[in-house]
């Protein structure tokens, strides 16, 4: 087990005591409360998790879609349109997360001449308020408000629009706005939000998404279950709050993602906000898209209907792994989602849940051992497990990779990833490693034996929290017997520039639309120390432009090229190029 000792997770001399910080969130709910939706006035509801309880009891499966286009009257035109659109067709969109910007989590007098991504940015309280009651369906600001540095502010603005479902928690864990390194900030402001929700009358559903938090870097389904049962202990037993969970975008095996929802079920205190759709499964072959759609949805509808958890389902739009999906590809998602709900009645006769069980009692097992352990170990390094604020910014900082090193569940074993052999792998895990399988199956031995005797030595980072690109290309390059250099997630460009120092190459993964001008200012912080080597930019390769008057982000790949980057589409397209690169280093030598 490593050791953790305070004084190297907190070594700050004083930090703000945490009844403080509670007392400040509290101390908001005399004037702020939650604003009557249009949601809650038709639903006749004072909050989503009483009409979510309501509908699972009925034995209804609720819809989800996302929403947040950078305009806010193309975003309130969306889900006016979508909610009016899929009822016409008989069925009912219950809920909208809505995308917003990440510039949009820092604190509002600090965003100017801040980078900003694709998604929507709301200015004012009155933005929130537009958005919320453009139809009567249940708004969630899952993304960028609670466990950002905006925090408070946000989740204020969330909760006068009507909104009872604010996240996410799971990327405060994970998640580095650029420019941004006041964790200490980032935690008051999160538990200050948190404590504000739990004020209310009725219960606020703190949401967390763990495939943006610990779950998609742990090696085990276990840990990340024992992930959601730290984050129900910090929200609901310390800051007496109603912590919920969304999962699903790496979830592509069945049985798994069959038997975690039973799993999430059963320790969970507080309806689920959301199953979301398995978008890693998504290509550019939009009909083996709809395949992909359809498979993983009916995983969802037939759980669902063998234990109602009051998550709503996301049917996502067969084009999003090509670009943001346009209106009428939202509403053809759920059309065809409301279809299958349907069409799946009576289909639960069939289904033997009793493997999925099985799983998810070891999952559970393994879980409450991970968090117990979790707890003890910060105990006895003397952390306050008491203290929600300690807590939360010992977890941030430690991070998902050395606490599952410490405490994962599995039987020790060096050889395996993280240390232990997983109960249950992720399916990350093994997406990744078939994926890289596949690239290097197109590699003849003469080409392994050029990349493993180059001593190429290159630096892996992201722009953004995704790092699926990131750790594909370090599986792949492990296999060539390529050194490789972590220049972290969700880097800055003067970061990355000095990681690079002493290496061959740069490869940077990129999704939130920022690819363009972090590329520029990488440029000039590599030429600011005299390197100048070769940068290679996969991703999502788009970005808003300056002057842009549709507010739609348009693809950027050919300037990133003129900026003298080599731009690839997919993995194989880096062999070529690096190559070169290898064959000119064994020439110097």
């Amino acid at each position: 087990m490593t050791s953790f000792h305070r004084d190297k997770i907190l070594p700050e001399t004083r930090l703000p005591c945490f009844k403080d910080v509670v007392a400040e969130g509290q101390a908001h709910a005399a004037s702020v409360t939650i604003g009557d939706s249009a949601f809650l006035k038709e639903q006749g509801v004072g909050c989503e998790a009483d009409f979510k309880q309501r509908e699972a009891g009925q034995g209804r499966i609720m819809q989800h879609a996302q929403i947040g286009y950078r305009s806010l009257q193309r975003s309130i035109e969306a889900a006016r349109t979508i909610h009016r659109d899929v009822a016409t067709a008989g069925f009912r969109v219950d809920r909208y997360g809505i995308c917003l910007d990440w510039s949009m989590g820092y604190p509002k007098d600090q965003r100017a001449g801040r980078p900003k991504g694709t998604g929507l940015i709301l200015n004012d309280s009155d933005d929130f308020a537009q958005l919320a009651n453009a139809a009567p369906v249940a708004p969630h600001f899952g993304d960028f408000v609670i466990g950002m540095p905006s925090a408070l502010e946000n989740t204020v603005a969330a909760l006068r629009a009507g909104s009872t479902s604010i996240g996410n928690l799971g990327q405060y864990f994970t998640f580095e706005l650029p420019g941004w390194h006041d964790d200490v900030a980032t935690t008051r402001a999160t538990v200050a939000a948190i404590a504000l929700a739990a004020a209310q009358p009725q219960p606020v559903l703190i949401h967390s998404n763990i495939d943006d938090g610990f779950a998609a870097r742990f090696s085990d389904l276990a840990s990340a279950l024992g992930a959601v049962m730290l984050e129900i202990y910090i929200v609901d037993d310390l800051l007496e709050g109603h912590a919920s969970h969304c999962y699903g975008h790496t979830f592509s095996g069945p049985l798994a993602r069959f038997a975690f929802q039973r799993a999430l079920g059963r320790v969970s205190r507080s309806p689920g906000t959301m199953v979301y759709g398995n978008t890693t499964g998504f290509g550019e072959n939009e009909a083996a898209n709809y395949a992909a759609l359809g498979a993983y949805l009916m995983v969802d509808i037939q759980a669902q209907l063998a234990g109602p958890t009051g998550h709503a389902i996301n049917p996502v739009p067969i084009t999003e792994a090509m670009r943001i999906p346009d209106i009428e590809e939202v509403v053809a998602a759920q059309i065809f989602c409301g279809q299958m709900i349907r069409r799946s009645q009576g289909m639960e006769s069939l289904i033997d849940v009793t493997q999925a069980d099985l799983l998810a009692d070891r999952m559970i097992e393994g879980a409450e051992r991970f968090k117990d352990a979790v707890l003890t170990g910060l105990d006895q390094a003397g952390i306050n497990i008491k203290d929600p604020f300690e807590l939360f910014l010992s977890l941030r900082r430690i991070g998902a990779k050395r606490l599952e090193q410490a405490f994962g569940p599995g039987r020790e074993d060096i050889s395996a990833p993280n240390g232990h052999v997983p109960i249950q792998p992720s399916p990350v895990l093994k997406e990744i490693s078939d994926r890289a399988a596949q690239a290097l199956s197109g590699l003849s031995d003469a080409d392994r034996a050029c990349f493993a005797t180059s001593g190429l030595r290159v630096v892996t980072a992201t722009t953004d929290v995704h790092e699926y690109g990131k750790r594909l290309l370090e599986e792949v390059f492990s296999e060539l017997g390529i050194e490789t250099i972590d220049g972290e997630v969700s880097t800055d460009p003067d970061q990355l520039a000095e990681a690079a120092r002493g290496s061959d190459a740069i490869f940077l993964s990129t999704y939130n639309g920022v690819a363009l001008s972090f590329m520029r200012s990488l440029k000039a912080e590599l030429a600011a120390r005299d390197l100048y080597i070769p940068v290679f930019v996969g991703g999502k390769l788009n970005e808003v432009p300056a002057d842009s008057n549709t507010n739609l982000p348009v693809d950027v790949s050919g300037e990133i090229a003129a900026e003298g980057a080599f731009v690839c589409r997919s993995i194989e397209d880096l062999y070529g190029p690096l190559s070169e690169l290898a064959a000119a280093i064994r020439g110097r030598e």
